[in-house]
């Protein structure tokens, strides 16, 4: 794991200088996985709409900046003004952001994520948690240097559930968020235990110090489904195996599904999680009633989506051969979830059914990677 601090990146090619005057800034860590990817682009074009708004002159919207352990590709990078490759558990990179930047809002997404973390659980527990607690610190330490509370998202995940049988699972149906909070694994770990630091910071920090304020931080969470992004290639996660039948049918590869076929967990595409996560962040404070919540768009079969890819590539090739260790890992979570208080609290709606999902915004962007693809 890196710990080297790179240079700032600047997409008029130039770093800032320390020394100067701190600039409001929008953080994004782990900028290079999935969802940094969308949510980097998203937050330039929502910065890009403010500053037409206004009008030219009136000044520009708040610096992002990216931090991941990797240099960011280019065509993610110029959504950014600066990018760092570091490490979140390296405190000297934290301090140097804390000392160049006046840090409005925080995006956590730097995770070590499922499957890997099953085999490497300490080092998980070191990165998720420990990389968890320095960023609420640093939030925290920016509220108490520029005197208002810094918004900070992190985004938890359906692995905090941990049901213990497929039977107990399917009695249990849709999940709402104080329920079956045993997780299996130590993502899952790991993720409550971010969820429990957040609300801690913003509520409870530093509760016997004299010179403690409140609320220095204000933190929003997003317990995610199965994400499903045509954008980025799977990446061998533990609820990969829609996304990844159909890459392989676009290819003309063979695939063998890492479940059984009634395995069952609710999902979303990677755009309605962008605009969750915008949408959370953009409510005011009032309507926000609780620190986490559900947010969930369909929940098919694993042969649902078997079907679905069949009828768009007649010559697919999917076979089932459950791998047991994955198979007991899906089975520890919710069919579905019950996202009520979402849709209550900021008016979340989801966009997608799994057909539409599939029709409109899967088949016709992955197949585009593939030109010998011969779908329907």
């Amino acid at each position: 794991m890196a710990h080297s601090i790179g240079s700032a990146h600047s997409t008029h090619g130039a770093s800032i200088p320390t020394g100067q005057q701190r600039v409001t800034a929008i953080l994004v860590t782990g900028a290079g996985g999935e969802m940094g990817h969308g949510l980097l682009s998203a937050l330039d074009e929502q910065r890009k709409t403010r500053e037409l708004c206004v009008g030219e002159g009136a000044g520009v919207g708040p610096t992002i900046i990216a931090v991941d352990i990797r240099e960011l590709p280019d065509e993610v990078r110029q959504h950014c003004d600066h990018a760092y490759v570091g490490d979140i558990c390296d405190h000297a990179l934290l301090e140097r952001l804390l000392a160049m930047y006046e840090i409005a809002e925080i995006y956590h997404l730097a995770a070590l994520l499922s499957t890997r973390s099953e085999f490497a659980p300490e080092t998980a527990h070191h990165v998720n948690v420990g990389g968890t607690v320095n960023l609420l610190h640093l939030a925290a330490e920016q509220a108490r240097s520029h005197g208002r509370t810094v918004k900070v998202f992190f985004p938890s995940s359906i692995a905090v559930y941990g049901l213990p049988d497929l039977a107990t699972k399917l009695r249990a149906g849709k999940v709402c968020e104080e329920q079956w909070c045993e997780p299996h694994t130590m993502y899952g770990c790991n993720k409550l235990a971010g969820e429990h630091l957040g609300r801690y910071y913003d509520h409870h920090y530093r509760k016997l110090a004299k010179d403690r304020i409140d609320h220095p931080i204000d933190f929003r969470s997003i317990r995610f489904p199965g994400i499903i992004s045509a954008e980025t290639l799977p990446s061998g996660g533990t609820s990969d195996y829609g996304p990844e039948m159909i890459h392989a049918a676009a290819a003309g590869r063979a695939y063998r599904c890492f479940v059984r076929p009634d395995a069952r967990i609710p999902f979303m595409t990677m755009p309605e999680a962008i605009e969750a996560t915008l949408e959370l962040m953009a409510a005011p404070k009032e309507s926000v009633k609780r620190s986490v919540y559900n947010v969930a768009s369909f929940a098919p079969s694993a042969d649902d989506f078997a079907r679905l890819v069949r009828g768009a590539f007649p010559h697919a090739q999917i076979e089932f051969e459950p791998d047991l260790g994955r198979q007991a890992i899906v089975d520890s979570w919710p069919t579905d979830c019950d996202d009520t208080a979402a849709r209550r609290d900021w008016g979340w709606t989801p966009t997608h059914t799994v057909a539409s999902a599939f029709s409109d915004y899967l088949l016709p962007r992955i197949s585009a990677r593939y030109p010998q693809s011969t779908a329907h």
